[in-house]
């Protein structure tokens, strides 16, 4: 089981997290989501259809995301 508690240092009080989306290169402050799925849906993004990460480790959809938080949310399509 993941740990899900709060980094030390979180301020509560800043509710907005940061996202750099790839490969756009664009980085996004956005009214921070609860979980790595509702980031997706903020973004218009399906699950199936890209990869969220924090601090290197990726996110399954239902983890917690924290006030202040970078992600990295990375789109991944096939071709072909």
């Amino acid at each position: 089981m993941m740990d899900d508690t709060p980094p030390a240092g979180t301020d509560f009080r800043e509710n907005t997290v940061t996202v750099l989306l790839q490969p756009e290169e664009r980085r996004l402050t956005l009214r921070r989501p609860k979980t790595a799925r509702q980031l997706l849906e903020a973004l218009g993004l399906m699950e199936e259809t890209a990869l969220v990460a924090r601090g290197g480790e990726l996110l399954t959809p239902d983890r917690r995301i924290w006030p202040g938080d970078e992600l990295l949310v990375r789109v991944v399509t096939s071709a072909g």
